[in-house]
C-alpha cells in the first residue's frame, strides 16, 4: 500500500510569519488608539458633572435671592459671603460666591446679582448666572 501526496503547486497556500506580525502591529496601534480615549471620556465627564452641578447651585442662589425681602442684608451692594466663599455641592470642590451691584439711573430701582461658582479640577472653571432683583 503506497500512500501519495499530493502537493498544490499554489504559491500562496497560508499566511507567512510577516503577515501576521504586520497584522498584529495594525491592530495593535488600533487598540492603543482607542484605549487613549476612555481616560478622555472619564475627564470629559466629570468636568460635564461639575458645569451641571455648578449650573444648578448658582439657580439655586438665584431662586434663593428671589424671595429674599427688599432691604434685606443679603442684597446690599458688594460680595457675599465676604470672606471666603461658601463650600457647596459634593466632592468636587465646588465654591459659591455672588456680588450684588446697583444699576445706575434710568435702572436705579433694579440691583444686578452676579452667582459665580467656581471649581479647581486641573485649572479654574467658573459658572456664572446674572439676575436683576428689584429694589
Amino acid at each position: 500500500m503506497t500512500t501519495r501526496i499530493h502537493r498544490r503547486s499554489d504559491p500562496e497556500r497560508g499566511t507567512t510569519l510577516v503577515e501576521l506580525l504586520m497584522a498584529l502591529v495594525v491592530l495593535s496601534i488600533g487598540v492603543l488608539g482607542v484605549a487613549q480615549l476612555f481616560p478622555t471620556g472619564t475627564r470629559v465627564q466629570v468636568q460635564d458633572r461639575l458645569r451641571t452641578e455648578a449650573s444648578q447651585l448658582s439657580r439655586e442662589k438665584i431662586e434663593q435671592l428671589h424671595n429674599v425681602a427688599a432691604g434685606d442684608p443679603s442684597l446690599t451692594a458688594g460680595r457675599h459671603p465676604a470672606g471666603a466663599p461658601e463650600q457647596v455641592g459634593g466632592a468636587g470642590g465646588l465654591e459659591r460666591y455672588y456680588d450684588v451691584e446697583s444699576m445706575a439711573a434710568p435702572l436705579d430701582n433694579l440691583l444686578k446679582v452676579t452667582v459665580h461658582v467656581t471649581w479647581k479640577p486641573a485649572r479654574a472653571c467658573t459658572v456664572q448666572a446674572v439676575t436683576y432683583l428689584e429694589q
